[in-house]
């Protein structure tokens, strides 16, 4: 016991020692606890996927800019030494790219940027110079032309007419008439359609409606009773929309579905992203080309602002929509995102929508979409192109591209129109939340009453 008594005292005596020779720590400092107390909890910065917030216009415009040099690179336009015309990533002449000529268009006019009126107008100009060699048989032998001269589709000719047409009434000396006139032929009496008229193709299935059509083939047909006064054009844009909402939209989600098949008993609702894309800037177009007071007008607003009030109510928290929109399981997607952001921000600044209730739908869309533009201005996480499947599995694994031409022209437009919206509106940062106004009130700081 004494020699057990004489261990413990040493090694109390060795561990005091120890201790003594050890400079005295000073009591642990503590990052001090944030609570309801001491911080106002409600202002703490949120980890964000995206850039939160207003953005600022030079910003915008900046990603716009990058945008131009990187599709200024991969569509040449000028022949070279040996007399043709290199060839880029994208096409000239592709639906895609008629989105992107009119794009260009509104961003210059939102801009105030000759550069982007020059874009589209070089481009179409050799077009129609192409055009005219071949109508006059003046094609060296063996060239094939650039621009499509045979429509046999509504890809054809669709989108690159509405482009064409807006340029022509802006640059009269352009020579696209004879273009303008044969894509509205073809559009008009030549596509293929059900026994009701509406416009349709034989794949994949025999008499099938795409609910893509309605952009490839509408608006171009309501431009061009713009351009000619002829009034059939509006009422048959008018009727299409009529018959397309009668086969896909589905009331209870107020959006439509990808495709419609004459011989199925039912009809199955996937709602692709891209595809609910093209219907709702469908309308946007349609509504800017028909006068105000236009019969069925009133109609295809009130169908707009429905989709729209479907369309935001599965935003995602990234300010991304999904690709198939209803399905949260499915991947982001950039496309239909840009367009939805183009469209909603449109319908504000036409005084379609509310901006209090959809500004900032719009802003967070943007926001998502600016994130997708890399330093080079390419566009990521776009699906490529898509046909029509009846089950989930083909939509949930389309492959995505930065090469996907789908996703420039609505980037573009999306961009084109959030300066326009900045301009006519006074978005502001309010507790923490994007808020709009219609008066600047950011001088009285981050938190405040509208009285």
């Amino acid at each position: 016991m004494k020699r057990y008594l004489l261990i413990l005292a040493a090694a109390c005596a060795l561990i005091a020692g120890s201790n003594a020779c050890t400079p005295k720590q000073p009591a642990e400092e503590t990052a001090a606890v944030q609570n309801d107390s001491n911080t106002p909890l409600h202002l703490l910065q949120p980890d964000y996927k995206i850039p939160y917030g207003v953005p600022a216009r030079d910003d915008v415009k900046a990603a716009l800019d990058r945008i131009l040099k990187f599709v200024d690179k991969e569509t040449p336009w000028q022949p070279g030494a040996d007399g043709t015309v290199p060839r880029g990533a994208f096409r000239l002449t592709s639906y895609e790219w008629g989105v992107t000529y009119a794009a260009m268009l509104a961003a210059a006019a939102s801009t105030g940027d000759k550069a982007y009126t020059d874009y589209t107008y070089n481009r179409h100009a050799f077009l129609a110079a192409d055009a005219e060699e071949f109508r006059n048989g003046k094609a060296p032998e063996g060239k094939r032309p650039t621009v499509t001269l045979r429509p046999r589709a509504l890809d054809d000719c669709g989108a690159i007419c509405v482009s064409m047409i807006k340029d022509q009434v802006a640059h009269p000396e352009l020579n696209l008439r004879p273009l303008i006139d044969l894509y509205a032929d073809y559009i008009m009496n030549k596509e293929f359609r059900l026994q009701d008229g509406t416009l349709a193709r034989n794949r994949p299935q025999l008499n099938t409606v795409w609910l893509d059509d309605m952009f490839m083939g509408i608006p171009a047909l309501a431009w061009y009773g713009k351009l000619t006064g002829d009034k059939k054009y509006y009422d048959e844009a008018v009727r299409q929309i009529r018959l397309f909402k009668e086969k896909m939209w589905v009331p209870e989600k107020n959006l439509f579905r990808h495709g419609w098949v004459e011989a199925m008993d039912e009809h199955p609702a996937f709602h692709w992203g891209r595809a609910n894309g093209w219907a709702v800037l469908t309308m946007c177009d349609v509504l800017d080309a028909l006068p105000q007071d236009y019969p069925g007008r009133a109609e295809v607003l009130d169908l707009y602002c429905k989709h729209v009030k479907g369309l935001c109510a599965l935003q995602s928290g990234e300010g991304f929509w999904h690709q198939l929109l209803d399905r949260n399981d499915s991947y982001l997607e950039s496309s239909a995102t840009a367009i939805y952001a183009y469209c909603i921000a449109h319908g504000v600044c036409e005084g379609w929508l509310n901006p209090l209730e959809y500004g900032p739908a719009a802003l967070l869309a943007w926001d998502a979409v600016s994130t997708v533009i890399d330093e080079e201005g390419m566009v990521h996480g776009t699906c490529v192109g898509t046909g029509m499947a009846f089950d989930p599995t083909f939509y949930y694994y389309r492959p995505v591209s930065p090469y996907a031409a789908h996703a420039y022209g609505p980037a573009i437009f999306a961009g084109a129109e959030v300066i326009r919206l900045l301009e006519k509106y006074h978005p502001q940062m309010n507790d923490s939340a994007i808020q709009f106004y219609y008066e600047d009130f950011s001088d009285k700081g981050p938190i405040f009453s509208v009285k």
